[in-house]
């Protein structure tokens, strides 16, 4: 592929807040474009996650913020103090600074306007910042598949708005063949002309593991995880002749809840808190019991192995609920909702699903990180030309 004597400058913004699922996706797109050519910095604003971003990549950290104990209403910086005027003036000023110093041709901002309201505190000024920039990077938003249904329907008014006074595209990291934007954003039809649609965003294939597991059993980053992880090793204990069963926590599940659940860990389970090669896992095993966060939906398709989902629907939370729903209808996986979550429900669930045939394929664009990379090639082009008034 021959790419401009000056390879494009990506500037990239994602905020987790609770899970890693936004930080990991973020980092499998930015690894895909510097794949493509592009000169990418990746702006993050939570805790730190082993392994993100990726190796290789220009990486600015702000001081780190989380999702209080209240839910996602609340921050609370790394020492869990609630975040005050005075350090949202510092994280602003360094996010204002690194977009003037790096220049970019592009700014990627990951899930806002759709989500993250909590930092509009830095991000509508780095919108005013981009919109007074001459001449103006590109901007995007880089959103999931499935977005949060909104109880109060003025707030994706507000999105809408949001996005065609600042935005020239919405990236749906998704297949519209499984899912489309207007399915769980109202208002998609006004800001139809924008949206791009890129496949999902997984890894490359894995390569074989160094072991092997029957059963392997996640909870995506841990921090909402503590009842799969207890229910998963009531089933293990109530199924000793299956297995081995890896079991992984997850690097934000408090010590003490690890410790609890390393001292009830049956022999046909080996507990973990972090695994690297997750997808290698998944490939080797038989089933995967997880939530049904986007990320480990991913690696599940890419595997092909049986899915039992248990969907984190707390406080409201619709997305996985939605995801999962979606992929049970299909034939692709078994929906075990929290509610009903036990050890010996999730123990009745893994005997049928161990005993059932290999499950469907379902045609899902998995390769979004490099689709990612030729779409934005491509919509700056476009839109380079319209700048330079050489568009029709």
């Amino acid at each position: 592929m021959t790419h401009p004597e000056r390879a494009l400058k990506v500037f990239f913004y994602v905020q987790h807040l609770l899970g890693i699922g936004h930080l990991a996706r973020a980092s499998h797109i930015a690894g895909g474009l510097i794949e493509d050519g592009f000169d990418v910095t990746l702006v993050t604003g939570g805790m730190p996650v082993a392994g993100f971003p990726k190796s290789g990549i220009d990486h600015i950290a702000l001081p780190a913020i989380a999702a209080g104990d209240g839910g996602f209403t609340g921050l609370v910086d790394a020492e869990g103090a609630p975040v005050d005027d005075v350090f949202k003036e510092v994280r602003r000023q360094q996010l204002l600074a690194a977009y003037h110093d790096k220049k970019p041709d592009i700014v990627v901002i990951e899930a806002f306007p759709f989500g993250r309201r909590q930092v509009r505190f830095e991000l509508l000024p780095l919108l005013n910042a981009i919109k007074a920039t001459a001449p103006r990077p590109l901007l995007v938003t880089s959103i999931r598949d499935i977005l949060q249904r909104r109880s109060k329907p003025e707030r994706d008014a507000e999105t809408a708005e949001l996005v065609n006074q600042h935005f020239d595209y919405v990236l749906v990291h998704g297949d519209p063949e499984f899912v489309r934007l207007e399915d769980t954003f109202a208002p998609a039809k006004g800001i139809a002309e924008r949206v791009v649609y890129t496949g999902m965003v997984c890894g490359p294939p894995p390569p074989p593991p160094d072991e092997s597991y029957e059963v392997v059993v996640s909870a995506g980053g841990g921090a909402v995880g503590a009842a799969l992880i207890q229910s998963a090793l009531e089933a293990a204990t109530l199924l000793p002749k299956t297995g081995p069963w890896c079991v992984i926590t997850g690097p934000n599940l408090p010590q003490d809840d690890f410790d609890r659940l390393a001292q009830a860990a049956p022999g046909n389970v080996r507990l973990f808190r972090f695994r690297t090669d997750f997808p290698s896992l998944l490939s080797d095993a038989r089933l995967s019991i997880s939530q049904a966060g986007y990320n480990t939906v991913g690696d599940t398709l890419m595997a092909g192995c049986q899915a039992l989902l248990i969907p984190f629907a707390a406080g409201g939370e619709t997305e996985q609920t939605d995801r999962a729903k979606r992929l049970e209808r299909r034939g692709r996986a078994v929906v075990l909702p929290e509610s009903d979550l036990t050890g010996p429900t999730m123990a009745d669930a893994v005997k049928r699903l161990l005993v059932a045939p290999s499950t469907p394929t379902i045609a899902i664009q998995t390769d979004g990180a490099q689709r990612t990379a030729k779409a934005l090639r491509r919509l700056h082009s476009k839109f380079a030309e319209h700048q330079n008034g050489t568009s029709p």
